[in-house]
């Protein structure tokens, strides 16, 4: 599956390959009016995102969400993006890259928190699926790391080592998964996080997909 020594990217989807972020403020917006809170814009969503998803809201209404409160903004978050998301589009560049890296002969994959059973349909649907040796979105519970899915992820790939693997993602926690399993991270600015709080994980920062490939083709220091 994978070539021993060759670097493996692991990509995230929301917000890195699939520009959605309109579909993802909406819902958060949705979500967050089942409590009586103002809607905010892209850039304080950016400014204030975290995982796990219930400490961002934390820091939108000044305390955590009782679980039933959770349980509600959930369900209508995800009801919300599955309704919108058809309006969204991958990003600028995105499956010519993908198309790029595997003609090379090198090997990727795709981990994402968006639950399974939505994103392979998703990532099909864009003919992009055969790019990847691996698909997997999240099983189980929503609002969580994806450190642990990384380290299962992972373990799935044949001949693919975590010390040649780099993950392209959007948000800060892309980089602690990174991290968790041994991997080095280059973070997207187009997605869930401003540069200043991506820049804060000290990993390499980038504005563009074409730049996230160039930095993983960059011998690891």
């Amino acid at each position: 599956m994978g070539t021993h020594g060759s670097t493996h990217i692991v990509w995230d989807w929301n917000g890195t390959l699939f520009h959605d972020n309109e579909a993802i403020i909406g819902a958060t917006n949705a979500a967050s009016a089942e409590l009586g809170l103002e809607p905010i814009t892209l850039e304080q969503y950016r400014a204030m995102y975290c995982v796990p998803v219930p400490k961002f809201y934390e820091r939108l209404m000044g305390r955590l969400p009782t679980e039933a409160e959770w349980q509600v903004m959930d369900v209508v978050f995800h009801q919300y993006y599955s309704e919108h998301r058809t309006r969204c589009s991958l990003t600028e560049g995105a499956a010519d890259l993908l198309a790029g890296w595997r003609s090379a002969g090198r090997s990727q994959s795709l981990l994402s928190m968006y639950g399974h059973e939505e994103l392979v349909p998703l990532v099909r649907g864009f003919g992009i699926e055969t790019h990847f040796i691996r698909v997997e979105g999240r099983t189980g519970p929503s609002g969580g790391s994806k450190a642990e899915h990384m380290v299962r992820h992972l373990e799935a790939l044949t001949g693919v080592e975590p010390a040649c693997t780099v993950v392209i993602g959007d948000a800060a926690d892309d980089a602690v998964a990174a991290r968790h399993v041994g991997a080095r991270a280059v973070l997207y600015t187009g997605g869930s996080h401003s540069r200043a709080s991506l820049e804060e994980v000290g990993v390499p920062v980038v504005d563009t997909l074409a730049e996230a490939v160039a930095e993983a083709e960059r011998p690891a220091a």
